[in-house]
Protein backbone atom coordinates (compact mmCIF):
# COMPACT_ATOMS: atom_id res chain seq x y z
CA UNK A 1 0.00 0.00 0.00
CA UNK A 2 1.33 3.47 -0.81
CA UNK A 3 1.07 6.78 1.01
CA UNK A 4 -1.58 9.03 -0.63
CA UNK A 5 0.57 12.06 0.12
CA UNK A 6 3.32 10.54 -2.04
CA UNK A 7 0.83 10.54 -4.90
CA UNK A 8 0.31 14.28 -4.35
CA UNK A 9 4.08 14.83 -4.58
CA UNK A 10 4.30 12.70 -7.74
CA UNK A 11 1.51 14.72 -9.39
CA UNK A 12 3.34 17.95 -8.55
CA UNK A 13 6.60 16.59 -10.02
CA UNK A 14 4.90 15.36 -13.18
CA UNK A 15 3.09 18.65 -13.62
CA UNK A 16 6.18 20.81 -13.00
CA UNK A 17 8.55 18.72 -15.12
CA UNK A 18 11.33 18.85 -12.50
CA UNK A 19 11.89 17.86 -8.88
CA UNK A 20 13.13 21.31 -7.89
CA UNK A 21 10.11 23.13 -9.37
CA UNK A 22 7.76 20.68 -7.64
CA UNK A 23 9.58 21.25 -4.35
CA UNK A 24 9.21 25.01 -4.67
CA UNK A 25 5.48 24.74 -5.23
CA UNK A 26 5.00 22.23 -2.40
CA UNK A 27 7.31 24.04 0.02
CA UNK A 28 9.70 21.08 0.47
CA UNK A 29 13.26 20.51 -0.69
CA UNK A 30 14.23 18.77 -3.93
CA UNK A 31 15.73 15.74 -2.19
CA UNK A 32 12.47 15.13 -0.33
CA UNK A 33 10.51 15.24 -3.58
CA UNK A 34 12.89 12.68 -5.08
CA UNK A 35 12.61 10.38 -2.06
CA UNK A 36 8.81 10.58 -2.03
CA UNK A 37 8.58 9.73 -5.74
CA UNK A 38 11.08 6.87 -5.30
CA UNK A 39 9.05 5.54 -2.35
CA UNK A 40 5.91 5.59 -4.48
CA UNK A 41 7.69 3.75 -7.30
CA UNK A 42 8.88 1.13 -4.81
CA UNK A 43 5.40 0.67 -3.38
CA UNK A 44 3.89 0.28 -6.86
CA UNK A 45 6.84 -1.72 -8.20
CA UNK A 46 6.93 0.48 -11.30
CA UNK A 47 9.08 3.26 -12.78
CA UNK A 48 6.95 6.38 -13.08
CA UNK A 49 9.36 9.17 -14.07
CA UNK A 50 12.57 9.21 -16.10
CA UNK A 51 15.05 12.06 -15.86
CA UNK A 52 16.22 13.53 -19.18
CA UNK A 53 17.96 16.73 -20.35
CA UNK A 54 14.50 18.13 -21.14
CA UNK A 55 13.26 17.41 -17.60
CA UNK A 56 11.15 14.64 -16.11
CA UNK A 57 9.43 12.35 -18.60
CA UNK A 58 6.45 10.16 -17.74
CA UNK A 59 6.59 6.44 -18.43
CA UNK A 60 3.42 4.70 -19.61
CA UNK A 61 2.73 3.70 -15.99
CA UNK A 62 3.45 7.23 -14.86
CA UNK A 63 1.03 8.71 -17.39
CA UNK A 64 -1.69 6.34 -16.21
CA UNK A 65 -1.05 7.15 -12.56
CA UNK A 66 -1.03 10.89 -13.31
CA UNK A 67 -4.59 10.64 -14.64
CA UNK A 68 -5.63 8.85 -11.44
CA UNK A 69 -3.77 11.41 -9.33
CA UNK A 70 -5.48 14.32 -11.07
CA UNK A 71 -8.87 12.72 -10.45
CA UNK A 72 -7.99 12.24 -6.77
CA UNK A 73 -6.79 15.85 -6.54
CA UNK A 74 -10.02 17.09 -8.11
CA UNK A 75 -12.05 15.00 -5.66
CA UNK A 76 -10.20 16.55 -2.71
CA UNK A 77 -10.82 20.01 -4.11
CA UNK A 78 -14.53 19.25 -4.36
CA UNK A 79 -14.50 18.23 -0.69
CA UNK A 80 -12.79 21.51 0.22
CA UNK A 81 -15.25 23.43 -1.95
CA UNK A 82 -18.19 21.84 -0.16
CA UNK A 83 -16.70 22.84 3.19
CA UNK A 84 -15.85 26.40 2.14
CA UNK A 85 -18.18 27.12 -0.76
CA UNK A 86 -18.18 30.90 -0.27
CA UNK A 87 -14.50 31.45 0.65
CA UNK A 88 -12.58 33.42 -1.99
CA UNK A 89 -9.13 32.30 -0.91
CA UNK A 90 -6.25 30.09 -1.96
CA UNK A 91 -3.83 30.11 -4.89
CA UNK A 92 -4.80 30.76 -8.51
CA UNK A 93 -2.07 30.27 -11.13
CA UNK A 94 -2.80 32.03 -14.42
CA UNK A 95 -1.05 31.35 -17.73
CA UNK A 96 -1.23 34.07 -20.36
CA UNK A 97 0.74 35.60 -23.21
CA UNK A 98 3.78 37.68 -22.34
CA UNK A 99 2.40 40.96 -23.66
CA UNK A 100 -1.07 40.75 -22.08
CA UNK A 101 0.33 39.38 -18.85
CA UNK A 102 3.02 42.03 -18.39
CA UNK A 103 1.18 45.08 -19.75
CA UNK A 104 -2.42 44.46 -18.64
CA UNK A 105 -2.60 41.85 -15.86
CA UNK A 106 0.59 42.53 -13.87
CA UNK A 107 -0.11 46.23 -13.16
CA UNK A 108 -3.61 45.30 -11.95
CA UNK A 109 -2.59 42.46 -9.59
CA UNK A 110 -2.18 44.77 -6.57
CA UNK A 111 -5.85 45.69 -6.97
CA UNK A 112 -7.10 42.13 -6.59
CA UNK A 113 -4.62 41.54 -3.76
CA UNK A 114 -6.22 44.42 -1.86
CA UNK A 115 -9.75 43.35 -2.84
CA UNK A 116 -9.24 39.66 -1.98
CA UNK A 117 -6.61 39.39 0.79
CA UNK A 118 -7.07 35.62 1.01
CA UNK A 119 -6.06 35.08 -2.62
CA UNK A 120 -2.55 34.34 -3.86
CA UNK A 121 -2.05 34.94 -7.60
CA UNK A 122 0.75 33.31 -9.58
CA UNK A 123 1.16 34.82 -13.05
CA UNK A 124 2.94 32.80 -15.75
CA UNK A 125 3.35 35.36 -18.55
CA UNK A 126 5.51 33.66 -21.16
CA UNK A 127 5.65 32.98 -24.89
CA UNK A 128 3.51 29.83 -25.16
CA UNK A 129 1.02 28.64 -22.58
CA UNK A 130 0.81 26.19 -19.70
CA UNK A 131 -2.12 23.80 -19.69
CA UNK A 132 -5.09 23.74 -17.30
CA UNK A 133 -5.95 20.32 -18.75
CA UNK A 134 -2.83 18.85 -17.10
CA UNK A 135 -3.41 21.17 -14.14
CA UNK A 136 -0.11 22.98 -14.74
CA UNK A 137 -2.18 26.12 -14.10
CA UNK A 138 -5.65 26.84 -12.77
CA UNK A 139 -6.59 29.24 -15.55
CA UNK A 140 -5.25 29.99 -19.04
CA UNK A 141 -5.79 33.03 -21.25
CA UNK A 142 -5.00 31.91 -24.79
CA UNK A 143 -5.10 33.19 -28.36
CA UNK A 144 -7.25 30.30 -29.56
CA UNK A 145 -10.07 28.39 -27.86
CA UNK A 146 -8.84 24.99 -26.60
CA UNK A 147 -10.88 22.05 -27.83
CA UNK A 148 -11.21 19.63 -24.93
CA UNK A 149 -14.21 18.56 -22.83
CA UNK A 150 -12.14 18.88 -19.63
CA UNK A 151 -12.10 22.66 -19.86
CA UNK A 152 -14.74 25.34 -19.56
CA UNK A 153 -13.81 27.78 -22.34
CA UNK A 154 -15.28 31.26 -22.75
CA UNK A 155 -14.31 34.43 -24.63
CA UNK A 156 -12.57 37.03 -22.47
CA UNK A 157 -11.99 40.04 -24.72
CA UNK A 158 -11.22 41.14 -28.26
CA UNK A 159 -8.13 43.23 -28.92
CA UNK A 160 -6.52 44.98 -31.87
CA UNK A 161 -3.05 45.09 -33.38
CA UNK A 162 -1.49 47.58 -35.78
CA UNK A 163 1.78 48.55 -37.42
CA UNK A 164 4.01 50.75 -35.28
CA UNK A 165 7.38 52.50 -35.51
CA UNK A 166 9.39 54.90 -33.37
CA UNK A 167 9.16 58.60 -34.30
CA UNK A 168 12.96 58.70 -34.60
CA UNK A 169 12.96 55.84 -37.12
CA UNK A 170 10.32 57.58 -39.25
CA UNK A 171 12.27 60.83 -39.16
CA UNK A 172 15.28 59.00 -40.56
CA UNK A 173 13.67 56.49 -42.94
CA UNK A 174 10.40 58.18 -43.86
CA UNK A 175 7.01 56.52 -43.66
CA UNK A 176 5.42 54.01 -46.05
CA UNK A 177 2.45 55.39 -47.98
CA UNK A 178 1.01 52.03 -49.06
CA UNK A 179 1.21 48.41 -47.88
CA UNK A 180 3.53 47.43 -50.76
CA UNK A 181 6.00 50.09 -49.60
CA UNK A 182 6.70 48.00 -46.48
CA UNK A 183 9.07 45.80 -48.50
CA UNK A 184 11.49 48.74 -48.65
CA UNK A 185 11.57 49.23 -44.86
CA UNK A 186 13.23 47.36 -41.99
CA UNK A 187 10.66 45.05 -40.43
CA UNK A 188 10.50 43.60 -36.90
CA UNK A 189 8.61 40.41 -36.05
CA UNK A 190 8.63 36.86 -34.71
CA UNK A 191 11.24 34.18 -35.35
CA UNK A 192 9.32 32.07 -37.85
CA UNK A 193 10.05 28.58 -36.51
CA UNK A 194 9.44 29.72 -32.91
CA UNK A 195 5.90 30.96 -33.54
CA UNK A 196 3.76 28.92 -31.15
CA UNK A 197 0.30 29.95 -32.44
CA UNK A 198 -1.05 30.63 -35.94
CA UNK A 199 -2.67 33.81 -34.62
CA UNK A 200 0.83 35.36 -34.32
CA UNK A 201 1.57 35.29 -38.05
CA UNK A 202 0.86 38.98 -38.36
CA UNK A 203 3.21 40.04 -41.15
CA UNK A 204 1.91 37.49 -43.68
CA UNK A 205 -1.60 38.71 -42.95
CA UNK A 206 -0.63 42.28 -43.77
CA UNK A 207 1.54 41.49 -46.79
CA UNK A 208 2.36 37.90 -47.84
CA UNK A 209 6.08 37.22 -47.87
CA UNK A 210 6.97 40.15 -45.62
CA UNK A 211 10.05 39.04 -43.64
CA UNK A 212 11.49 40.67 -40.52
CA UNK A 213 15.15 41.63 -40.51
CA UNK A 214 15.15 41.78 -36.69
CA UNK A 215 13.16 39.01 -35.03
CA UNK A 216 12.43 37.71 -31.54
CA UNK A 217 10.21 35.10 -29.93
CA UNK A 218 9.28 37.76 -27.33
CA UNK A 219 6.69 40.44 -28.09
CA UNK A 220 8.21 42.60 -25.35
CA UNK A 221 11.59 42.32 -27.07
CA UNK A 222 9.97 43.27 -30.39
CA UNK A 223 8.43 46.31 -28.71
CA UNK A 224 11.87 47.31 -27.40
CA UNK A 225 13.46 46.85 -30.84
CA UNK A 226 10.79 49.01 -32.47
CA UNK A 227 11.06 51.69 -29.77
CA UNK A 228 14.84 51.78 -30.28
CA UNK A 229 14.40 52.56 -33.97
CA UNK A 230 14.89 49.06 -35.31
CA UNK A 231 12.08 49.25 -37.83
CA UNK A 232 8.35 48.74 -38.29
CA UNK A 233 6.43 45.92 -36.64
CA UNK A 234 3.00 44.69 -35.60
CA UNK A 235 2.17 45.17 -31.93
CA UNK A 236 -0.98 44.81 -29.84
CA UNK A 237 -2.34 48.33 -29.45
CA UNK A 238 -1.96 48.05 -25.67
CA UNK A 239 1.83 47.94 -26.29
CA UNK A 240 1.90 50.88 -28.70
CA UNK A 241 2.30 53.73 -26.21
CA UNK A 242 4.96 56.22 -27.32
CA UNK A 243 5.09 54.81 -30.85
CA UNK A 244 3.54 56.03 -34.09
CA UNK A 245 0.90 54.00 -35.88
CA UNK A 246 1.90 53.25 -39.49
CA UNK A 247 -0.61 53.24 -42.37
CA UNK A 248 -3.51 54.37 -40.15
CA UNK A 249 -5.98 53.86 -43.00
CA UNK A 250 -5.19 50.13 -42.90
CA UNK A 251 -7.78 48.33 -40.73
CA UNK A 252 -6.26 46.99 -37.50
CA UNK A 253 -5.85 43.25 -37.05
CA UNK A 254 -8.45 41.71 -34.75
CA UNK A 255 -7.77 38.93 -32.26
CA UNK A 256 -9.50 37.48 -29.20
CA UNK A 257 -8.31 36.18 -25.84
CA UNK A 258 -10.04 33.04 -24.52
CA UNK A 259 -10.36 32.10 -20.86
CA UNK A 260 -10.11 28.41 -19.89
CA UNK A 261 -10.48 26.68 -16.54
CA UNK A 262 -10.60 23.01 -15.65
CA UNK A 263 -14.16 21.76 -15.25
CA UNK A 264 -13.46 20.41 -11.76
CA UNK A 265 -12.51 23.80 -10.30
CA UNK A 266 -14.44 26.17 -12.57
CA UNK A 267 -17.15 26.90 -10.00
CA UNK A 268 -14.95 27.26 -6.93
CA UNK A 269 -15.26 30.58 -5.15
CA UNK A 270 -11.66 31.58 -5.86
CA UNK A 271 -12.06 30.93 -9.60
CA UNK A 272 -15.36 32.81 -9.73
CA UNK A 273 -13.71 35.73 -7.95
CA UNK A 274 -10.74 35.85 -10.34
CA UNK A 275 -12.96 35.54 -13.42
CA UNK A 276 -15.14 38.41 -12.23
CA UNK A 277 -12.04 40.54 -11.62
CA UNK A 278 -10.67 39.72 -15.09
CA UNK A 279 -13.92 40.74 -16.77
CA UNK A 280 -13.99 44.02 -14.87
CA UNK A 281 -10.35 44.63 -15.81
CA UNK A 282 -10.75 44.09 -19.56
CA UNK A 283 -13.90 46.21 -19.57
CA UNK A 284 -12.02 49.04 -17.88
CA UNK A 285 -9.20 48.67 -20.44
CA UNK A 286 -11.54 48.43 -23.43
CA UNK A 287 -10.26 51.58 -25.14
CA UNK A 288 -6.66 50.44 -24.74
CA UNK A 289 -7.33 46.92 -26.00
CA UNK A 290 -9.45 47.99 -29.00
CA UNK A 291 -8.86 51.70 -29.65
CA UNK A 292 -9.77 51.88 -33.36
Amino acid sequence: MFDWDDLRVFVAAARAGSLSAAGQRLGIDTATVGRRVARLETALKSTLLIRSPAGLQLTASGAELLEIGLEAEAAMERVARAAQSDLVAGTVRISTSEGFGSAVLAPALPDIARLRPGLRIELAANPGFLSPTRREVDMAITLAAPDTPRLVVEPLTNYQLALYAAPAYLAQAGAPQAVEDLRAFEMVGYVDDLIYAAELRYLDEILPGLTPRLASSSIRAQQAIIAAGGGIGVLPCFLGEGLTRILPALPPLERRFWLSTHHDIHDTARMRGVRAWLRELVEARRETLSPF
